[in-house]
């Protein structure tokens, strides 16, 4: 992507790719070990960071002038009730955090300068706001046969596919952790903890992930 707006002392603001040598991800540090703690097999699962992705915090009324103006530049409606998840779960996509409040997320790339800049301008003499808080939580993608029943081991919510269908969303606890929680299939699920719970959150679930390697039914 082009980064068009003028950073500090008037120098143009490094796109995506220099932005990634320079920064780290809340969870990087422990790539090596999600990947070794990967179970293949009828008792599968997978946990790994989707980092620096694009999180855009979204304040507007569900079919008013302000949501009209933010649909229009998002292309996706605003969802309108409690665990729906409005747009493409691969790209980008709305999550209904509170009659008022939702967070726009695109898997698709990663966050660079501006990012909020557009919609923000949509609502220009308008009640609303559009903040870039891609920096405030990293995604952890948990996946494979077993991933629902490491969740159980934590998770405050019913995770039963009849009370928490593919497509859905939450907000909820694994652990002492509040997170949001999608499931984007229907044995794929992601978290997303505060940045500063990352590290924790990560080795929370390895340690729930352990026994699922071995062959031996506890």
């Amino acid at each position: 992507m082009t980064i068009d707006s003028v950073g500090p002392e008037g120098r143009a603001p490094a796109d995506v790719a220099t932005l990634n040598t320079l920064r780290v991800s809340p969870a990087g540090h422990l790539a090596t070990a999600m990947a070794a703690a990967t179970v293949e097999g009828e008792r599968s699962v997978a946990l790994k960071e989707i980092p620096f992705t694009v999180q855009l915090g979204v304040r507007a009324e569900p079919g008013s002038a302000s949501a009209q103006a933010l649909e229009a530049v998002f292309g996706v409606d605003l969802p309108t009730r409690h665990g729906q998840v409005a747009g493409d779960a691969s790209a980008l996509h709305l999550i209904w955090l509170a009659p008022d409040e939702f967070l726009a997320v695109d898997v698709s790339r990663q966050q660079g300068a501006g990012e909020a800049d557009e919609a923000a301008a949509a609502l220009a003499g308008l009640p609303g706001q559009v903040i870039d808080l891609s920096a405030n939580r990293t995604i952890l993608e948990l996946s494979g046969a077993s991933a629902r029943k490491v969740l159980e081991k934590g998770c405050h919510a019913d995770l039963h596919p009849r009370a928490f269908a593919v497509g859905a969303a939450i907000v909820t606890q694994l652990g002492p952790v509040p997170i949001i929680l999608h499931r984007t299939g229907e044995s794929e699920f992601r978290l997303y903890p505060r940045s500063s719970f990352a590290d924790y959150q990560v080795r929370w679930l390895l340690d729930a992930m352990e026994e699922f390697a071995s062959d031996e039914v506890r």
